[in-house]
This record gives C-alpha cells, structure tokens and sequence, in this order.
C-alpha cells in the first residue's frame, strides 16, 4: 500500500518541531476562527518563535499544498490558514482553510484581495510643527517635482 503525499505531509507535520501547534489545531477544527498571540503561541509550542517570525510579514505566510517551510506546514496540514498578522501587536488569527484540509487545495470560495490586510495602514503621526507645502512648492511650471519646501528659495545645493 503505497502513502498518499498528504499523508506524508500530515506524519510529517505530527513529528516536527512545531507538532504541538499541528496537534492544537487540530484539536479545535470545530471553531471559527483562533485569535491568539505570539506569546500564546510560544506557551503551546514551548519554545520562543524565532526573531524572523516578529519581523518578517512571510514567515506567517499560507503556501499552496503544503509545500512550505515546517511551520507553515504545521497549521496548513492541520486544515488552518493565516490571516490578520499583525506584526507590531504580535498577534494573528488562524481560520479554517476549507471544510477539509489545507492540502486539499485552495478553498472553492475566493476572498477578494485586501491590500490592509497584508500591509495593514500605518499612521506615521502629525506633520512638524510650522511645516507648510504647496503646490507651487513642490512642482514646477510644467508639474515636474522641484524638490519640495526646502528647495522653495531656489537654493539647489
């Protein structure tokens, strides 16, 4: 009897380094979604993520198959995708990837593309206090960008 490769990719994600998350998973297939933490995370996994993971949007990614890296593959065998990675609070919600599994394919039901949701808004603050810009400031005559504010004089240094 020859094994399927997702059952080579579910054994696969039993046995490896973050088995404990594939295990938790799978125990809550009957919820909706998983909001959690990175701490939460790291209490079920017993070790610390590594830095790549708080810094690296992609680390958190969904791969087709369960072709990715180990941790991916961890929660897309379990039937569970990624989303809401929200890098700066260290949080992210996991939701059933299809009423399967995650190695059954992509969901039959396409989510439309949400740039937020991958490169979520980030508000940089208040402009400096007295800063001003206009039009005239920043474009020229014929709308070509002169430099801005600091260049109004004319000082091209």
């Amino acid at each position: 009897m020859s094994v399927t490769r997702d059952q080579l990719v579910r054994n696969a994600a039993a046995r490896g380094k973050y088995a404990p998350l594939y295990r938790h998973l799978l125990s809550a297939r009957s919820e909706r979604e998983w909001r959690t933490t990175f701490g939460e995370l790291e209490a079920i996994l017993g070790f610390r993520l590594p830095d790549s993971a708080r810094l690296h949007r992609p680390w958190w990614s969904n791969s087709k198959k369960g072709s990715g890296h180990s941790h991916a593959l961890a929660w897309q065998a379990a039937g569970w995708r990624t989303r809401e990675v929200n890098i700066e609070a260290e949080t992210l919600v996991f939701a059933p990837s299809s009423a399967s599994s995650a190695l059954d394919g992509p969901p039959v039901r396409r989510r439309r593309f949400s740039i937020e949701e991958i490169l979520p808004p980030h508000d940089p603050g208040p402009w400096p206090e007295g800063f001003t810009a206009s039009r005239e400031q920043i474009y020229d005559d014929m709308g070509r960008l002169t430099g801005g504010p600091e260049n109004a004089s004319g000082d091209n240094h």
